[in-house]
C-alpha cells in the first residue's frame, strides 16, 4: 500500500490552473447572457426559461462525462481527454455567442456554450479527489476557488474595463451587442482553451493501476456493488411517470405558467429512466444506466445531507445571477430600457458587483483550509452560508448602487465556501473508483434549483412581485439563510475516521 503523496503550491496550482478559463467563460455568462437577451428583445419574466439551457446541460453532461471519466483511460489520461474536448467546443461557443442575430439563436448557443463548459469543468473536480490524498483536498479544492474568483473579477468586470480603460463602444444600436460585450466574449475563448491546455500540459495523471495501490490506504472502503431494487425502480419510476403526466395536464388545462413544464418533463423522464434501468438489470445488465442509476439512489449519507443545504444555496444564487442586472438597472439605477445609457450603466455596475464577489471570494479561499482544520468545514460552511444570505437581502436595503458593495463582499464569503467545502467533504464521503460519477451526481443538487428557479421565479416576478425583481434576490438571501441552518446536520465523519 501507497500513501498518495502531497503536492506543493506549485503543482496545486498546474492542476487547477485551467479553471481560469472555463470561470472566464463562466462569469462572462452569468453577466452578460441576460443582457445579451433583453438587447434582442428577451421580456424580462421570460429571462428564466431563456436561461434554463444551463442547469439543464449540467443535469444532463456532468454525470455522464462523470461515469466515463471514471472508466477511462488513454494517452492523454483519465480526466484530461475530456478537459481537451470541452475546451475546444466552449472556446467556439464564445466566439460566436455575442454574435447571434436573433433571439432564438442566442438561447440556443447558451445551450452549447454551457454544455461545453460542462464537459470540461466536471473531471476538473474529480481530478482533486484523484490527484490530492484526503487531507490536502481542502486546500485543493481552495486553490480552485481562488482561480474561480480571481478570473471571474476580470471576466465580470471586461465590458467594463474594455469601456472606460480602452475607449470601447458600451451601446450599439436597438437590437445589436455592444462591441464591448463582444470583445470580452473574444478575449474570454482564447482564455478558456490557453489555461486548460496548461493544466493538460503540465500535469501527470496517476494510472489506474496506481490509484488502486492508494486506494489500499487511501480508501479502504473500496467501490461498493452494483446493487438495485428493481421493483422499487418500477414503482416510483411509474409514480414519477404519473406524477409528470398530472402536471403537464394541470400545466395545459389551467393555463399555469409555462415554466412549469420544465418540471413536469422532468419527472416523466426521470421515470422512465429508472424503469429502464430496471429492465436492463433485470436482464442481467449492470452497467452503463443501470450503475448510474443504482449510484444516484445508494448515495452515501453525508451526500444526501449535502444535497438539501446545496440545492437551497444555488437556488439563492440562480436568483441572483438571472435577475442581478434587472433588479440594479431598474430599482437602483432607476431604467429598463436596454437602449439607454443609464441602463447600460447598471449593467456594467454589475459586472463590477460580481468581480468584487468573486475577487472577496479568491482571498477568502486561502483562508478556508486555516479555518476548517480549527472550526471544522461543516461549522465553516454553515457561518460563511448565512453571511452571504444577509448580503443577497441587503441589496434590497440598500438603494445607493456604491453600497452593494457590501452586499457582494458578504456574498463573496459564501461563495469561496461553497466552491471548495461541500466537494471537499464529498471527496471524503465516497470511493475512488466512484469520484467521477459522484461529482457528476452532486451537481443534479446544484441544477435542479436552478430548473426551480427558472420555472417559478419568471412567475412570482410578474404575478406577485409585479415585475420588481428585487424581490426575487431577497427570496435567494431567505432561502441560503435557511440552507446555513440545515448545514448544521451534516456528518463528515468520514473525514475524521480518515484522518484518525
Amino acid at each position: 500500500m501507497i500513501k498518495k503523496p502531497r503536492l506543493n503550491f506549485w503543482q496545486l496550482w498546474n492542476m487547477s490552473f485551467g479553471y481560469v478559463g472555463i470561470q472566464f467563460g463562466f462569469a462572462l455568462q452569468n453577466a452578460n447572457v441576460s443582457r445579451i437577451f433583453e438587447t434582442l428583445g428577451a421580456r424580462i419574466e421570460n429571462i428564466p426559461i431563456l436561461w434554463i439551457a444551463a442547469p439543464i446541460s449540467g443535469l444532463l453532461i456532468q454525470p455522464i462525462i462523470g461515469y466515463m471519466s471514471d472508466k477511462t483511460w488513454n494517452r492523454l489520461g483519465r480526466r484530461k481527454p475530456y478537459f481537451l474536448a470541452g475546451a475546444l467546443l466552449s472556446s467556439l461557443a464564445l466566439l460566436f455567442m455575442p454574435n447571434a442575430p436573433a433571439l432564438w439563436v442566442a438561447a440556443g448557443m447558451l445551450w452549447i456554450m454551457d454544455a461545453s463548459i460542462n464537459v470540461t469543468m466536471q473531471p476538473f473536480r474529480a481530478f482533486i479527489g484523484d490527484m490530492l490524498p484526503d487531507d490536502q483536498r481542502t486546500q485543493g479544492f481552495a486553490v480552485q476557488t481562488f482561480f474561480i474568483g480571481a478570473s471571474s473579477v476580470v471576466a465580470s468586470m471586461m465590458p467594463y474595463l474594455l469601456t472606460n480603460w480602452l475607449h470601447v463602444a458600451n451601446t450599439a444600436p436597438a437590437g445589436e451587442i455592444p462591441p464591448s460585450v463582444k470583445l470580452s466574449f473574444y478575449i474570454g475563448g482564447v482564455t478558456f482553451l490557453a489555461t486548460v491546455l496548461w493544466t493538460i500540459a503540465t500535469v501527470r495523471e496517476y494510472s489506474p493501476e496506481e490509484q488502486k495501490r492508494f486506494a489500499g490506504q487511501d480508501d479502504a472502503r473500496g467501490a461498493p456493488q452494483i446493487s438495485l431494487n428493481t421493483s422499487s425502480c418500477y414503482r416510483q419510476g411509474g409514480l414519477l411517470v404519473a406524477a409528470g403526466f398530472l402536471l403537464t395536464y394541470l400545466v395545459y388545462a389551467l393555463g399555469w405558467y409555462l415554466g412549469l413544464y420544465i418540471l413536469s418533463v422532468g419527472l416523466i423522464a426521470y421515470g422512465v429512466l429508472q424503469i429502464l434501468a430496471a429492465r436492463r438489470h433485470a436482464r442481467g445488465k449492470t452497467g452503463g444506466l443501470v450503475e448510474i442509476i443504482a449510484d444516484l439512489r445508494n448515495m452515501p449519507r453525508t451526500m444526501r445531507q449535502l444535497a438539501l443545504v446545496t440545492t437551497l444555496t444555488w437556488f439563492a444564487l440562480f436568483a441572483m445571477f438571472i435577475y442581478a442586472t434587472p433588479a440594479v438597472t431598474s430599482y437602483h439605477f432607476g431604467s429598463t430600457d436596454p437602449t439607454s445609457p443609464l441602463y447600460n450603466d447598471g449593467a456594467n455596475w454589475v459586472g463590477v458587483l460580481m468581480a468584487v464577489y468573486n475577487g472577496v471570494a479568491a482571498l477568502v479561499a486561502f483562508l478556508l483550509p486555516p479555518l476548517a482544520r480549527r472550526l471544522g468545514r461543516v461549522s465553516t460552511h454553515v457561518i460563511c452560508l448565512a453571511i452571504g444570505g444577509l448580503g443577497l437581502i441587503s441589496m434590497y436595503l440598500f438603494k445607493d448602487p456604491e453600497l452593494l458593495l457590501i452586499s457582494m463582499m458578504a456574498v463573496g464569503i459564501a461563495w469561496a465556501s461553497l466552491l471548495t467545502l461541500p466537494y471537499a467533504i464529498l471527496s471524503s464521503a465516497v470511493s475512488h473508483d466512484k469520484m467521477g460519477v459522484y461529482m457528476g451526481m452532486f451537481n443534479l443538487f446544484l441544477v435542479i434549483p436552478q430548473i426551480l428557479a427558472s420555472a417559478v421565479l419568471g412567475l412570482l416576478v410578474r404575478t406577485v412581485f409585479h415585475d420588481e425583481a428585487i424581490y426575487a434576490i431577497v427570496l435567494g438571501g431567505v432561502a441560503m439563510v435557511l440552507s446555513s441552518i440545515l448545514m448544521t446536520f451534516v456528518d463528515d465523519s468520514a473525514r475524521d475516521s480518515k484522518l484518525t
